[in-house]
């Protein structure tokens, strides 16, 4: 067989592995949505697809094509016993599809899968055009998506170990003190942080009427008298220096317009303030990312189907895109707005860099 003709299986290969990889995140999808991982993980015994069928109630042959599906992609453990095919989770799949209070958990981007994917077909015109789509165009469904997405790691995380990673921020917001989170989302790390300091307040800012909704709706349901959710095209960031401390978790990238957003936040915040910026962590180029970041493909896809969909929805947006705010250019745009100090914080985590950013 020829040199050329193994290249070509090999390649071929490649390519229907990427399509097996978006059948099986569409596997995961329904698992998640039909409550079958949440069953799997319940049960004290591995189970057959007759007794998850029932668990769930569910019709037994379509379980059975799914669990084989799940099998054969290595995400459920599967063994035979008295004839009957039985299937289990270890502990790892546990925390990643069936555990949402564990900071692995990874079904948000599964949750908004179909949502995302809906986006193709209106990306010929984006690739014609230009102009892309914001978050709303994914429905309720994404904002939920991008919640579920980002709550647990932050759950887990932002209290314990990324503002006490700060100067002086937690002492600040014990005492009573000011502060915004500008693409606020659904409003989770907002009402977490002003459950934890009562004595400050706190404004969460976003565009996203599906995520506002979320956002009030939760707050609505809650005690909490010092917190609250703007749209900032009704009443924009106050330029006085009134806040003490910003933030902004993996949305700066997303924007039309970063710059402006970044200048707005530098003249709402204190001369003595902190902006704590948080954003997908990237490398300066595209070698850069393909070497460092194994997730490179997919997160490049994800711009185009999202990021930076959303960063080219209006005309001339800056169009940044998923991977396209490493440090240096992060810090570039910090100082063009009148920031003076740049700092990584020393917080580990999978995908994201923390920056804390001050006059």
């Amino acid at each position: 067989m020829s040199d050329g003709h193994d290249r070509l299986r090999l390649f071929s290969a490649q390519v229907f592995g990427k399509l097996e990889g978006a059948m099986t995140a569409g596997m995961i999808h329904l698992g998640d949505r039909l409550g079958l991982y949440r069953a799997l993980a319940d049960a004290d015994q591995p189970m057959t697809s007759v007794e998850l069928a029932v668990a769930t109630d569910l019709h037994e042959r379509w379980v059975r094509e799914w669990l084989h599906n799940q099998a054969a992609a290595r995400l459920l453990d599967h063994d035979v016993a008295d004839g009957d095919d039985r299937f289990s989770m270890s502990r790892e799949a546990k925390a990643v599809l069936a555990t949402p209070d564990h900071p692995a958990f990874g079904m948000g981007m599964f949750h908004r899968l179909p949502a995302t994917m809906q986006s193709l077909e209106r990306m010929p015109e984006s690739f014609e055009t230009g102009l892309g789509h914001d978050y709303d165009s994914h429905g309720a469904q994404g904002a939920e998506g991008i919640e579920r997405s980002f709550e647990p790691w932050n759950n887990a995380n932002l209290l314990r170990t990324v503002l006490p990673a700060m100067d002086g921020v937690v002492d600040l917001l014990q005492n009573g003190a000011r502060l915004a989170d500008v693409g606020c989302g659904a409003g989770s790390a907002v009402m977490m942080m002003a459950e934890a300091f009562p004595n400050s307040e706190f404004v969460g800012y976003d565009i996203s009427r599906h995520a506002l909704d979320r956002a009030r709706a939760k707050l609505a349901s809650s005690p909490l008298p010092n917190a609250r959710f703007i749209d900032p095209r009704d009443e924009r960031l106050p330029r006085d220096g009134s806040f003490d401390v910003i933030t902004t978790f993996d949305c700066i990238h997303d924007m039309s317009h970063p710059q402006d957003t970044i200048d707005a936040i530098r003249l709402s915040l204190h001369d003595d303030g902190h902006w704590l910026l948080v954003d997908i962590d990237a490398a300066d180029d595209l070698a850069g990312n393909m070497e460092a970041n194994p997730m490179a493909s997919l997160l490049y896809g994800v711009s185009v189907l999202s990021c930076m969909s959303s960063a080219m929805s209006e005309p001339g947006g800056a169009g940044l895109g998923t991977l396209g705010l490493p440090a240096s250019k992060a810090e570039e745009m910090a100082r063009a707005a009148g920031f003076t100090r740049f700092e990584r914080l020393p917080v580990d985590h999978a995908v994201n860099a923390f920056y804390e950013i001050r006059p």
